[in-house]
This record gives structure tokens, sequence and C-alpha cells, in this order.
């Protein structure tokens, strides 16, 4: 298994989050998961929604089209991006 896979027409990522760093940013890859970096503290929401904000942006989709399956409350994540055909080609490696 990969830290993302296609679910039909949505795309599905395995993400191991690290709130209060230094950038946004995708780090390294990690079994079957993907760091990912995000400055917000994780209080009151904020790491998610800054989470959900910084995936619309580089996927390029609404915001609603991101979806938090899973780890509201942990730094583990299962993410759904609707209507979404693949990775970002600098996520391609």
């Amino acid at each position: 298994m990969s830290w993302y896979r296609q679910d039909g027409e949505d795309l599905l990522l395995f993400l191991k989050l690290q709130p209060r760093a230094g950038k946004d940013a995708f780090g390294e890859i990690m079994d079957d998961v993907r760091k990912l970096r995000i400055k917000a503290p994780p209080t009151d929401g904020k790491a998610n929604a800054c989470l959900v904000k910084y995936l619309a942006k580089e996927f390029g989709v609404p915001k609603a089209r991101v979806i938090i399956e899973s780890g509201l409350s942990s730094r583990n994540k299962r993410i759904r991006i609707r209507q979404c055909r693949g990775l970002p080609r600098q996520l391609e490696s």
C-alpha cells in the first residue's frame, strides 16, 4: 500500500500531521503515510482547517471537496479529495 490511492473518481491520502511547523509543506514518506507539516496549532480545529485549506490549494480543488474521513483528533489522517484524478506534479515521486 502507498500513502495515496485512487478510489473511483476520488483520491485517498494517508497523512501524518505535524502541527506547529515552520511552514506548510509535504515531508517524507514513512511506511504507508506521508508526513505533512502544518503551521497551525492542534487546538480548536485550527490544524484541521489549515490542512483542508492547504490541500485544496495544492490539489487545485474547492475546500468542500477535501474531507477528513478519519483522524479528526489524531495526527494520523485519512483524507478524501472528491473528483481528483491524481497527484499534483510536484508530489509525483
